[in-house]
């Protein structure tokens, strides 16, 4: 965008008609040493007529460029800076081996909910997040960040066989609460994304649950999937990979209560299009209040229209004083 710091001396350009009028009615009567550029003689005829014209009208092409430059013509870009509070929001995911079942269509449960996860990250481009892995164990995967670039590569990389197996429902959600222990933002959330039922860990899910509400941090559960004989991919030694049925048991009341003790909710995935419903539904809940400060950087354009007045100036002079005004 272009503005202008004293628009008032554009002003100035409705004196150039008149200067050029007068400058034209006046003949000239005595030599000068910089002859201003005269409309007297213009009649030349043919190409030399028409540059002998050009030469001549350079100066006030020269006093235009200077007007405008007196403005202070600014060359600027609009930008944004954000300042926002925003939400803490550590996605917790469980990798364990039942979390290979094909039973929601589109894949095995961990890779939905990897993909479900990317979406929900790409729609928050304001919130800090960050990743919690678990199984017998849980780990982290990714700290709370604003790159969601380089989060989104670690949660690609979020895969099985990083821990042992089992299902440590209560060390997954100790471990993102830990996360978000030096939080200060006003709004701290743990999606606890999991398929089965607490086996392993030396925390209980509802003492973490515990630890969550004492810290102000707000869990969403999800429980993916449903307690049956599912499909589950494999790795046999001498078949390689197959596809095996086995039993899957859930534990939905533990969710439950886990979201109620932490002033959640719980949802429960029994497909893809339901799993993304829930993380849009989560994203709607999970809003804070973003202060955008607007600010424009511009460019001092006047110097270098000086400049250009200066050197057009000094074109005409060169030309002056070698053959303009020699012309028949």
């Amino acid at each position: 965008m272009m503005r202008f710091e004293y628009p008032w001396a554009l002003l100035l350009l409705l004196l150039v008609p008149g200067l050029m009028f007068w400058r034209w009615r006046r003949p000239d009567t005595q030599p000068a040493a910089v002859l201003w550029g005269s409309l007297q003689g213009l009649r030349a005829p043919g190409l030399w007529g028409a540059l002998v014209l050009f030469v001549r009208t350079l100066p006030w092409a020269a006093l235009v460029l200077a007007i405008i430059a007196l403005a202070r013509p600014q060359q600027g870009v609009q930008q944004s800076e954000v300042d926002s509070k925003g939400v803490d929001i550590v996605l917790a995911i469980d990798i364990s081996p039942s979390m290979r079942a094909q039973d929601m269509g589109g894949g095995d449960r961990l890779d939905l909910a990897k993909g479900t996860a990317r979406e929900f990250v790409r729609g928050r481009p304001h919130d800090r997040i960050g990743v919690v892995g678990f199984a017998a164990t849980a780990f982290t995967q990714c700290p709370l960040t604003l790159d969601h670039d380089t989060l989104g590569e670690l949660l690609g990389d979020l895969d099985f066989g990083l821990a042992d197996d089992g299902t440590a429902i209560g060390m997954g959600l100790a471990t993102a609460v830990q996360r978000l222990r030096e939080s200060k933002t006003p709004s701290k959330v743990i999606v606890l994304l999991t398929d089965g039922e607490n086996n392993r860990g030396a925390i209980d899910p509802l003492t973490a649950a515990d630890l969550a509400h004492a810290m102000g941090v707000k869990v969403y559960t999800v429980l993916v999937g449903r307690p049956s004989m599912v499909p589950v991919e494999t790795i046999d030694p001498v078949l390689g990979r197959t596809v095996t049925m086995q039993p899957v048991d859930v534990d939905p009341a533990t969710l439950q209560e886990i979201s109620r003790r932490t002033n959640g909710r719980f949802f429960r995935a029994s497909d893809a299009a339901t799993l993304s419903g829930i993380y849009g539904e989560i994203d709607r809940l999970e809003r804070a209040p973003i202060r955008a400060l607007v600010y424009r950087e511009y460019r001092d354009l006047g110097p270098l229209l000086m400049a250009f007045a200066a050197a057009v100036l000094g074109i005409f002079m060169f030309s002056n004083a070698t053959w303009a005004f020699r012309a028949p």
